[in-house]
């Protein structure tokens, strides 16, 4: 059935009822029930949600302790997403009403010192605030049936037929991109080709291992040969993930559980390398595979890019100084 690329005028500036996945306590099965949503306030803009995807930050975010203090319960989880503008509020000028956007949970105020950087993403204007619903006055848009507070995810929330989400969190894009695609570049395909392109800048001739190789690692096995790298090393437990790799640009594969005995992963790496990557990527979060990424290295390493959020990354993981990690 084919998705409506269209919007309503009948709600603009009135609260509007739809239907939404809800996590309403840590590790429960999501419930689809009825919320009201409200509309926009300045510098917002409501979304209708037309595709969106599962990353494993949801999963993170859905199975975290109650007692977390970034956890919030009854919430909308989603952050991969791509829907159409129903309506903007005061003081948006950026998109309009039927235009294609991504929602992306990192903002970008455009005013700041980083948000005008080549060499940063963390906006300092709202990036580095606590999580909360929205940005700039910390309640949410979502309400249940009864009245109830429900919360945001990450500023998006697109486990919801709509949503409200800051200006300084969506990005507007061609209508012509495919829907499936186009909610991927809400964050593992950015995250992929920023890593590789913005924050390890991937020079050509050099030698890349990438652990994991879901959207996020495949992304950068793309920005890695659009950067020219000459050999792309792809490590993952599935093995028909190297053919898939291929087609992104994997040139070589190495699965953990069919290596020998007598040699751990970095050990091959190396062999491969001639001494190491010059550059690594870890995109899954296990503290032992950052370990592992960490020691396929050179010597003389050049960057190794952890991708996942920040509080996967398990305590007994010391971060050596040349390791960088990245949302």
């Amino acid at each position: 059935m084919p998705i409506i690329r269209s919007v309503t005028r009948e709600y603009i500036g009135k609260p509007i009822r739809c239907k939404a996945a809800i996590c309403k306590k840590s590790g429960e099965p999501l419930v689809i029930e009825e919320v009201e949503l409200d509309p926009p306030k300045s510098w917002e803009v409501r979304i209708k949600i037309l595709c969106t995807s599962l990353c494993h930050s949801d999963v993170t975010f859905w199975k975290m302790n109650s007692s977390a203090p970034t956890a919030r319960f009854p919430r909308i989880l989603g952050h991969e997403a791509v829907g159409l503008v129903e309506s903007v509020g005061e003081n948006v000028e950026e998109v309009k009403e039927g235009d294609l956007v991504v929602p992306v949970f990192l903002p970008n105020c455009g005013e700041c010192i980083d948000c005008g950087s080549t060499k940063s993403n963390n906006c300092t204007k709202f990036g580095n605030k606590p999580i909360r619903d929205m940005p700039r006055d910390g309640t949410s848009r979502f309400r249940d049936m009864k009245g109830e507070v429900v919360h945001h995810l990450l500023g998006v929330s697109s486990f919801s037929e709509y949503t409200v989400v800051d200006v300084t969190h969506v990005v507007k894009i061609t209508h012509d991109i495919p829907l499936d695609k186009a909610c991927l570049l809400s964050c593992g395909v950015s995250t992929g080709i920023g890593a590789a392109w913005k924050v390890a800048d991937v020079e050509k001739g050099t030698t890349v291992a990438i652990f994991g190789l879901g959207a996020v690692g495949l992304a950068v096995a793309v920005a890695a040969k659009q950067r020219g790298a000459s050999k792309i090393i792809g490590v993952d437990l599935n093995h028909d993930k190297f053919e898939i790799g291929k087609q992104f640009g994997i040139t070589d594969f190495v699965n953990p559980s069919s290596t020998s005995n007598e040699k751990s992963v970095s050990e091959v790496i190396k062999d491969m390398t001639n001494g190491g990557a010059d550059y690594c990527f870890e995109c899954i979060g296990l503290a032992s595979l950052m370990t592992e990424a960490f020691n396929s290295s050179r010597e003389v390493c050049l960057l190794t890019c952890i991708c996942m959020l920040f509080n996967a990354i398990n305590k007994s993981f010391k971060k050596p100084n040349n390791i960088t990690l990245t949302n």
